[in-house]
């Protein structure tokens, strides 16, 4: 059986618990669907020796040419089975891969039981009444939040019930479960620190959002506490695994492309084997490890009585507060590798030094929709690269955006279409003459200065963060190399000049000024600073791209961050973080990030409580049509300049709201409305 066919039996099914990705059906029913699906189910199990009784349920994928046996040994006794092993096959290789949850603490359970059975059978009324309980007090609410054992009893007991010893739901008696009160005795309760959550933990969020689960990355979460984390990356098939000293200190553990340390180091007293944890979680990753601990500063320390080098809080918990730099410094010294910074508290150590230098040139890669420039006016002289072109104008636009996206012309690998264009040029360099002819050379002249900057910054902060220079590079970067610099040397040297240079106000009050030019949008403070949209930065000159790139270095990526503040004589960089930027007419500061590059320190700044938040007035100062408010932002800062009533931007949101009350006006949406 192919897979096309495997996929129509699949999607014919009639009955089964029915999924987006899978349908599930129990085994008992099988001889009810397809006789060519059900056989085939049998002799794949047989195929990897397994006995009937090793299994009692069967996962069809609906997009993938595999399926899953599941022993449920407690269906028919137990209203929420808990799953004891699984066995996924692909079918397309005979490969089995098996997971055992007999000794979990926290295995996955089943549920809606009678949705695995044909509509009729006689048990389908027994199993349906405890589906029906479960609704009546909306523990199916959330369907993601419930497939494992823990979260289950959890949410069960946020709605005011319990499981008994059956597993049927009673009502909880509050007084049952007293919370002790207990003198400190000299050991902390290390187990209190893992956290329960419904969604994915920020460091692993982060990673997500460069790519790294897209499944194509193994990961071992090293302490992953309760496992939630690991419930949602088992939810999306990521290959994963996890160990914990308490909840899941039974795991063979094995190396894995990437390991989390999340939040862990900040709750180990001890400082040795605070140590020995980061040095053991560095040994199990192939590619990289990703660390995370809580930032602080003394305000949060006056909250808790010290303890060793940290504090010990009211849950008789340690925590080892740190200051962004500190972290950074532990890790290197610890592990003598480079730690680079993804956001405030987590940090990156890459092994593989490759996937280091690609994730770093990535981080500097301009890119542009080349698709859309301009094309030639009709009148070319080239006859022959006219009619090639006319004749083949898809693959040679393909062909030209490849080529404006690398700035140079491509390897033949780099081409997804390089045998095809080659037949029809000649070559990839009659390729590219021919997209010259018909398309604007300048364009190209100006792909090839911008990916130059980019590798000059990138050249440049290899020396601020005093990374070492590797002999091993992905090929693309050492095609770049030879293509724009000659030598490996030549553009170190480059990197370094350029790094020094902006440590001259001069140079970076120029820079400034061509950015502020050159931009889409941004507000030059005469020689004082420059604010922009961090969606510009990578289009604004080297120079300046390089000074705040070293504060980035200190800080981590701009995830939360709206608006970079570039200080031209201060040597500093502020990022500010503003609630309602994408839609308020008027965001509210939230938080504000100053970095000191000659101190190499980090200050953040919150506007809560006593702080009042700064409105930012003039929004459309900052951005441009590629802003999906930008004409009502445009037509709301015109209105109220129309009033006349602003004459420092610095105001208060109370003080401005007065203002417009004296006018008669309220802000309503982007609107200013007037007062009834």
């Amino acid at each position: 059986m192919d897979f096309q066919k495997y996929k129509s039996l699949v999607a014919s099914l009639e009955f089964g618990k029915n999924l987006p990705n899978a349908v599930y059906i129990h085994q008992s029913v099988l001889g009810e669907i397809n006789e060519l699906l059900a056989s085939i189910s049998f002799k794949i199990a047989a195929a990897v020796k397994l006995k009937n009784d090793d299994w009692n349920v069967i996962k069809f994928y609906k997009r993938d040419f595999k399926l899953t046996l599941l022993n449920y040994p407690d269906f028919f006794d137990y209203p929420y089975p808990a799953l004891h092993q699984s066995y996924t096959i692909d079918l397309s290789k005979l490969a089995v891969r098996k997971a055992n949850y007999t000794d979990s603490e926290n295995p996955p359970i089943l549920h809606r039981r009678e949705t695995l059975l044909p509509a009729g059978h006689k048990l389908i009324p027994a199993l349906n009444k405890f589906t029906i309980e479960g609704e009546n007090i909306g523990l199916y609410d959330n369907a993601k939040i419930i497939g494992f054992k823990q979260n289950w009893e959890r949410l069960i007991k946020r709605k005011g019930y319990y499981l008994d010893r059956r597993g049927y739901i009673q009502p909880l008696n509050t007084n049952q479960y007293p919370i002790p009160t207990l003198a400190f005795n000299g050991q902390i309760d290390r187990h209190k620190t893992a956290l329960s959550r419904d969604k994915l933990s920020l460091p692993l969020f982060l990673l997500g959002q460069r790519e790294y689960l897209n499944g194509d990355y193994s990961i071992l979460d090293y302490g992953c506490g309760k496992g939630d984390d690991l419930r949602e990356l088992q939810a999306h098939e990521i290959d994963c695994m996890g160990w914990d000293p308490v909840y899941m200190p039974e795991t063979d553990i094995e190396p894995c492309d990437i390991v989390n340390l999340g939040y862990v180091i900040n709750v180990i007293e001890d400082k040795q084997e605070r140590s020995e944890t980061l040095t053991r979680a560095f040994q199990f990753a192939d590619k990289m490890l990703l660390v995370s601990a809580m930032l602080g500063n003394e305000k949060i320390f006056e909250r808790f009585k010290p303890y060793k080098d940290g504090v010990r809080t009211a849950r008789n918990t340690f925590q080892k507060y740190y200051t962004q730099g500190e972290l950074k410094t532990y890790i290197e010294s610890v592990l003598q590798e480079n730690a680079i910074a993804l956001s405030p508290g987590i940090f990156l150590v890459f092994k593989n030094k490759i996937e280091e230098q690609k994730y770093l040139l990535e981080r500097q890669r301009t890119r542009y929709q080349w698709r859309q420039l301009s094309q030639r006016p009709s009148q070319v002289s080239e006859s022959i690269a006219k009619t090639l072109f006319e004749k083949h104008q898809e693959l040679f636009e393909h062909f030209w955006a490849t080529c404006m996206d690398a700035g140079r012309l491509p390897a033949n690998e780099e081409f997804e279409y390089s045998s095809q264009i080659r037949k029809i040029a000649g070559s990839h360099d009659k390729a590219l003459s021919i997209c010259k002819i018909n398309f604007e050379n300048k364009d190209f002249e100006k792909a090839q200065q911008r990916r130059v900057d980019d590798l000059l910054t990138y050249f440049a902060l290899e020396f601020f963060g005093k990374r070492n220079a590797y002999s091993r590079m992905p090929q693309s970067f050492q095609r770049d190399i030879k293509s724009f610099f000659g030598k490996y040397s030549d553009a170190r040297n480059q990197g370094k000049d350029l790094l020094y240079s902006i440590a001259k106000p001069e140079i970076i009050y120029k820079a400034c000024i061509d950015a502020n030019k050159t931009l889409p949008a941004s507000v030059l403070n005469e020689d004082h600073d420059l604010i922009f949209h961090k969606k510009y930065l990578n289009e604004c000159p080297k120079e300046l791209r390089i000074f705040i790139g070293c504060a980035i270095q200190l800080y981590g990526e701009l995830e939360e961050v709206d608006l970079i503040k570039a200080h031209i004589r201060s040597g500093k960089v502020t990022f500010m973080v503003h609630e309602g930027f994408y839609d308020s007419p008027i965001p509210l500061l939230k938080e504000r990030i100053k970095i000191k590059l000659a101190e190499q320190d980090i200050d953040f700044f919150d506007y809560v409580d006593e702080f009042k938040p700064q409105p930012l007035l003039w929004k459309s100062s900052y951005i441009d049509d590629s802003f999906a408010d930008h004409r009502k932002q445009t037509l709301f800062d015109n209105k109220l300049r129309k009033l006349a009533i602003i004459k420092n931007d610095r105001i208060g949101l109370i003080e401005l709201n007065k203002m417009l009350t004296s006018k008669g006006k309220k802000i309503s949406g982007y609107q200013l409305r007037d007062i009834k």
